[in-house]
């Protein structure tokens, strides 16, 4: 006698069922938050293109990182949005500058219960918002931009982060980055590299959120949309140069990417839900034409899907909660 082949369907009867033969979980540990703060504010700043994000002051940040450690979210990427800037973008490596004096004060707030994680990157301090200095003809520098790479993980490490994320897409910049760690005997910092980062249209909020003076585009370091392949040889090139992670980012449009580095890498694999993306999914729940929660679960369990070992996402606190729910 024959029967019919229902066995796929019979571990999906119950939700009991489902969570018992799911292929991928979320933890709360798997999630990174992204966060901003912003010299001078005497109060979070809500970001208009972000509903439920904002530029924080020093107390608001210390209150997020610390209920972060209690959701049980893995780490916290800091973004820092300084006072004034320049052509070399030095409020980067002031060691009370709004970044390091932030690394500083949330590693005091949390100790190691929190990876704490410093953006290097020179675009929020620069006037021009390029990632990097700039030359007499107008194009980044990379060389020169490299040697201040150096300087400001080296600052960031002093300040207390445990991880440091370049995401310039500079050439060389992991080796330049761990050499001045070594040197400057921070050997225990590691590096998670922004290995394949593409030029993409859903960054617009992230330009909002940290005030971007950025005229033009940065299509000439960042990686073209139409190359895969091209993401293989990035990530090899940090992994060559001492890469402890590596990142893809966007998440959303670039998931064959993320399935490809999954395959491939020897280290641990992050993705960056990016703000185009948190921005898309709020715009649409909040005109009622997805269910939020549903929408942003399922978001981020792709990702994780894909590959992604960690996952840096704007509702990883609110999505902890969830998780300690269920």
């Amino acid at each position: 006698m024959s029967f019919p082949n229902h066995r796929p369907r019979r571990l999906r009867t119950t939700p009991a069922m489902r969570r018992l033969t799911a292929e991928n979980r979320l933890a709360p540990a798997d999630l990174i938050l992204p966060a901003f703060i912003r010299e001078g504010l005497t109060e979070p700043s809500p970001i208009s293109s972000m509903p439920g994000v904002v530029q924080h002051t020093t107390d608001s940040l210390k209150r997020a990182a610390a209920e972060a450690v209690e959701l049980g979210v893995g780490g916290i990427m800091l973004f820092g949005v300084p006072a004034v800037r320049d052509a070399q973008g030095t409020a980067s490596l002031d060691p009370d500058g709004v970044l390091n004096k932030a690394i500083r004060d949330v590693r005091a707030e949390v100790g190691d219960d929190l990876v704490i994680m410093g953006d290097v990157c020179l675009d929020e301090f620069t006037d021009h918002g390029h990632c990097g200095v700039l030359d007499a003809d107008g194009y980044v520098d990379n060389d020169a931009t490299l040697e201040i790479y150096g300087r400001m993980a080296v600052a960031q490490a002093e300040a207390g982060a445990h991880v440091l994320g370049p995401s310039g897409m500079m050439d060389g910049q992991i080796a330049v980055i761990r050499q001045a760690l070594e040197e400057s005997g921070h050997k225990n910092t590691a590096v998670l590299a922004y290995a394949a980062k593409y030029a993409s249209a859903f960054y617009g909020p992230f330009r909002e959120a940290v005030d971007s003076q950025l005229k033009g585009d940065r299509r000439t370091y960042q990686m073209d949309a139409a190359n895969r392949r091209e993401a293989i040889l990035e990530v090899e090139l940090d992994l060559e140069e001492g890469a402890d992670m590596v990142m893809v980012k966007p998440a959303m449009s670039y998931l064959d990417i993320l399935a490809d580095v999954a395959a491939m890498s020897p280290v641990p694999v992050s993705a960056y839900q990016i703000s185009g993306e948190y921005a898309m999914i709020e715009a649409a729940a909040a005109n009622g034409w997805i269910d939020r929660r549903g929408a942003i679960t399922e978001s981020v369990l792709g990702i994780k899907r894909a590959g992604a070992d960690t996952v840096l996402t704007y509702w990883a606190s609110e999505l902890a909660g969830w998780l300690k729910e269920s």
